[in-house]
């Protein structure tokens, strides 16, 4: 078991996939997701920080990355290059908060971002085994490759282990 493994920081609109040992790290998420996609056998994991829900939705399609559902695709595409078997792919989630509450005349994105996650996971079949999402606080998260664990860290709840 490697004790000091590669800690990578993923941005908004960016992914990693990556052979563990390794900590997968995003920073800041309002109502942005995370999106954590791991085989667990083949020892390869992904975390994506996705801005919004639909590429379809967009007029500017120029980073899929931006959005839940081509960001998925995308990390699962690389999952299976590097060999993972669909099947085994398991997922976790954080984030998707309300931070704007404008006098009841809100577009809660957090929500969108949440159900098209799930959406999206649902069309793939790959299990959600946890989340930690909406309310209105921001979010960090540590995405750890080898155990799957997910840290979820806030300014004012703590760390939530999912």
């Amino acid at each position: 078991m490697d004790t000091n493994p590669e800690k990578i920081i993923i941005g908004i609109a960016e992914f990693v996939v990556v052979h563990n040992p390794a900590v997968l790290i995003t920073i800041g998420l309002g109502s942005c997701v995370a999106i954590a996609i791991r085989d667990p056998v083949a020892r390869f994991g992904g975390l994506s920080h996705i801005l919004l829900p639909s590429i379809s939705e967009s007029n500017n399609k120029s980073n899929p990355m931006k959005f839940a559902d081509s960001a998925i695709e995308i990390i699962v595409d690389k999952l299976l290059e590097k060999g993972c078997v669909k099947s085994r792919l398991e997922a976790k989630i954080a984030g998707g908060a309300s931070m704007f509450n404008i006098s009841g005349n809100t577009i809660n994105m957090g929500e969108r971002n949440i159900e098209a996650v799930k959406k999206k996971l649902n069309e793939l079949k790959i299990p959600l085994l946890a989340s930690d999402t909406g309310s209105n606080y921001g979010r960090t998260v540590e995405f750890h490759i080898a155990s799957g664990i997910m840290y979820v860290k806030s300014a004012f709840h703590g760390v939530k282990e999912i």
